[in-house]
């Protein structure tokens, strides 16, 4: 499951010219369904998404409250473009999506576990497979992108040790100046 959430103002989602939802202060989750997810990547991020930190407490401490400590609601949408891929010249390819009927069923797991998590009258919804107006005002702006099953990442510094070098955590090299650079 992939995420996008974005801190916000105020958010709202329109169809067909009807308001649908609306929220104050909190969180716009445009939310993917991968057609490999299950029910506990779709818990997993419920989960994360309510308690990531994005705001600055009340004494000035920065990223340090969640949507739960300001007291701020949530907007879920479902978006499958967000598992949408352009490696293959500029034709989108959505095969990494669910199929509709898979993806409704967690996605409405989903929203039903961040209400749950939550407090149900605080978590509003779009329409799943509705051509959504989705407007917000971003606070700060502040946009995070969250994976339950992010790419790995064997080597992230193209680094290449030599004979007997070994990663973990920081890479320590020494590098010997010439003696031309000392003089």
């Amino acid at each position: 499951m992939k995420t996008v959430i974005q801190r916000v103002k105020s958010a709202s989602v329109t169809v067909d010219g009807q308001l649908i939802s609306t929220i104050g202060k909190g969180l716009l989750v445009l939310a993917a369904v991968a057609k490999d997810d299950t029910k506990a990547e779709v818990e997993s991020m419920a989960n994360k998404i309510l308690k990531v930190k994005l705001w600055d407490d009340d004494k000035g401490g920065k990223w340090k409250w969640n949507v739960q400590d300001i007291d701020g609601e949530v907007l879920c949408v479902s978006q499958f473009t967000l598992l949408a891929s352009a490696k293959r010249g500029n034709k989108l390819d959505f095969h990494k999506s669910a199929p509709a009927s898979q993806a409704k069923e967690l996605y409405d797991n989903f929203f039903a576990k961040v209400q749950a998590l939550y407090k149900e009258d605080r978590v509003k919804n779009g329409v799943f497979q509705a051509m959504m107006d989705v407007a917000l005002v971003n606070e700060g702006p502040v946009t995070i992108e969250i994976e339950t099953n992010p790419p790995k990442m064997d080597n992230p510094t193209s680094f290449k040790p030599e004979d007997g070098d070994t990663f973990k955590g920081k890479v320590h090299k020494t590098f010997e100046l010439p003696a031309s650079l000392l003089e």
